[in-house]
């Protein structure tokens, strides 16, 4: 009898160690928040900066990340969704390839308890914790303007648009159109899809300079594309500083472009504040609950010009 009670004493006592050894996952530490990250893809500069922002705001913060690269593919990027699920993280930071192609497997996370937080580019559900992002829209007005100002109100453009169905490429174009039908003077000749991709860009704009070369300016929906149209048109013989030009994301070589007299404009729209705001958002999540003041985080983006 007396054997029976010390083992019943002593398992009482061990149960508390017990409990507190099942309190984490996968074998992390104690209190030790995992976020998952998955970006549409490194080949892109702009996302190699949010994932090195995104990186440093997660190392003063104590939290591991773990990461997956979708190069440029939704059904990777699925995967990659399916495959943080399976590991239990704490939450997860996703910039969607498009707004729809994801959008199953955000949903499919919240369900299993891990909160989602969109980055740059949006996704067509309310399951995510919070977007945020650049106002695109006034990023594309802000290009236009710029367009509009150095045509001095009347001139032809080419406009390259990004990726069809992913949410930048989408408003982008909604604030650049916007802008430039308020300008009579100044015509669209043609928009056409480049997909953010410098050397898709540049063997497009080798074909629109034949069929338009009576072109004043050309915006690219984001730095990889501009240059691309840059490039093409400096093999082409045209001299792109006789050009208005102007992209989008304020990459290194977008910057070194414009300082070289290359490249007009550009403009920046803060990957390192999106990827800091968001990652905070589901570090207070996961800690305490806490809900976003706002749904949806729009940040100003800012035009560069060699003048500043």
């Amino acid at each position: 009898m007396k054997k029976k009670l010390l083992f019943v004493l002593i398992m009482l006592m061990a149960l508390p160690l017990v409990v507190f050894a099942g309190g984490t996952k996968e074998g992390q530490p104690s209190g030790q928040i995992t976020i998952g990250l998955t970006l549409p893809g490194l080949q892109f500069p702009f996302f190699v900066t949010m994932k090195n922002d995104f990186d440093a705001a997660a190392a003063k913060l104590g939290v591991k990340v773990v990461f997956i690269d979708a190069q440029n593919d939704s059904t990777k990027q699925a995967a990659a969704m399916e495959n943080f699920v399976a590991q239990k993280v704490s939450g997860i930071l996703i910039s969607p390839m498009t707004t729809d192609s994801l959008v199953p497997s955000i949903e499919a996370a919240v369900k299993a308890g891990i909160p989602v937080a969109t980055v740059d580019r949006k996704a067509n559900t309310d399951a995510v914790l919070v977007h945020i992002g650049a106002d695109n829209v006034e990023g594309g007005r802000a290009a236009a303007r710029y367009v509009a100002a150095k045509l001095n109100g009347k001139g032809n453009v080419i406009e390259l648009e990004g990726t069809p169905g992913a949410s930048p490429a989408i408003d982008r174009k909604k604030g650049f159109d916007e802008v430039i039908a308020q300008n009579p003077g100044i015509k669209i000749l043609v928009s056409q899809a480049a997909d953010f991709n410098r050397a898709k860009a540049n063997s497009t704009m080798e074909n629109l300079m034949q069929a338009y070369p009576a072109f004043d300016a050309v915006f690219g929906a984001n730095d990889e594309m501009i240059i691309g149209a840059i490039e093409a048109m400096s093999a082409g013989g045209i001299d792109p500083s006789k050009k208005v030009t102007v992209g989008y994301d304020a990459t290194t070589d977008a910057l070194d472009y414009i300082k070289q007299g290359k490249l007009g404009a550009t403009v920046d729209q803060f990957p390192g504040k999106q990827a800091a705001q968001a990652l905070q958002a589901l570090v207070d999540n996961i800690k305490s609950k806490t809900m976003p003041a706002q749904k949806v985080v729009y940040l100003s983006p800012n035009t560069v010009t060699s003048a500043k």
